[in-house]
């Protein structure tokens, strides 16, 4: 059986490969960063004392892009981390096929009907993203960009408290972005 650093290790390798040569968006720094900070966020609410299975949670966190950015084949993530990650992983990843409009309606209700863990991850990962926007980013994106966010939230905001105050209040900052 695999210890859970080991699978920490293989996913962290894994989502290091899928997302080579990538960036953080307006930034130099290479796509692990964002990954990094996804994982932070979960182990932050998972260190507040909720109880959630951690486990999955990490993997999920690290795995959480590799499918919608990166050639990355679900049947890969099923064979090196079980079905469970892999249907996590796919519920956090937007469908291609349908409008963009579409896209986080569909993902938030595929994510809410998966487990606590995956909703958490969304929301480490909205976290995440409300940091200062990329420059070029006009203010009407910047806005449908935090009304996404809101749309986040109150799909999520039930599955884990803490975290979801946590979204709140960078949904309340990202407001500076938006002058």
């Amino acid at each position: 059986m695999t210890t859970t650093p080991d699978l920490f290790q293989k996913a962290i390798w894994y989502a290091a490969k899928a997302h080579q040569g990538q960036t953080v968006p307006g930034t130099q720094l290479p796509y692990l960063t964002h990954l990094s900070q996804v994982v932070s966020e979960v182990w932050a609410t998972w260190h507040e004392n909720n109880p959630f299975d951690i486990e999955k949670a990490v993997l999920c966190a690290w795995l959480h892009d590799v499918l919608e950015d990166t050639p990355a084949k679900e049947q890969e993530l099923h064979t090196h981390f079980g079905q469970t990650i892999a249907t996590g992983v796919k519920a956090l990843t937007k469908n291609p096929e349908l409008p963009h409009t579409e896209q986080m309606a569909d993902s938030l209700t595929r994510i809410v009907t998966h487990s606590p863990e995956v909703c958490i991850v969304k929301m480490a990962d909205r976290i995440t993203n409300l940091q200062a926007p990329p420059a070029h980013w006009q203010l009407d994106k910047r806005q449908r960009y935090q009304e996404e966010a809101k749309q986040i939230w109150e799909a999520l905001h039930q599955a884990n408290p803490p975290i979801a105050k946590r979204l709140q209040a960078k949904i309340d900052a990202y407001s500076q972005y938006l002058v």
